[in-house]
């Protein structure tokens, strides 16, 4: 799915903001159960920052892969973020309700967490190592479960 909603007129497609190796972009955001979260708060895991919109169905399919993916990894640290784009609350929230994840469903309704790491496709993937630096970027629904567990593994493995 092309994300056409975060350029804003009269200005041009932005490069990815947020490249490999760099800290990533700290934000807070509500989650759609309720209550915020903040990046920063979840330093010393694996992070899995998942761009979403109710809109893409390949993101809903995704959703639930990464579902499964923080289920058998939280212990050893994964944490999963959802990030949704979408503009309407309400249809991000029903999207929410209607696919309970075991993780946080993120609204990010102002798309500021966005444009800081240059989303420009969905689903987008961020992968953030224990230190809070970007590790993996896939922003194309070409992924292969294959190389998320590959790429989640090897910074699991990778202590502080």
């Amino acid at each position: 799915c092309l994300l056409a909603v975060l350029l804003v007129p009269g200005q041009a497609a932005m490069a990815a903001a947020t490249t490999v190796g760099e800290l990533a972009p700290d934000f807070a955001l509500p989650s759609a159960a309720g209550g915020n979260v903040r990046l920063s708060e979840q330093r010393g895991q694996v992070v899995l920052l998942a761009f979403w919109s109710s809109r893409c169905a390949i993101c809903a399919a995704e959703l639930a892969r990464l579902s499964d993916l923080q289920t058998t990894y939280r212990a050893a640290g994964l944490v999963t973020l959802a990030v949704s784009v979408d503009d309407d609350l309400h249809s991000a929230a029903r999207f929410a309700h209607s696919h309970p994840e075991r993780f946080p469903l993120l609204l990010d309704l102002r798309k500021g967490v966005s444009r800081a790491y240059g989303i420009e496709r969905l689903p987008t993937m961020v992968l953030i190592d224990r230190r809070g630096r970007v590790r993996f970027l896939q922003a194309d629904e070409s992924g292969t479960d294959d190389l998320y567990i590959a790429r989640v593994r090897e910074l699991l493995d990778d202590p502080l």
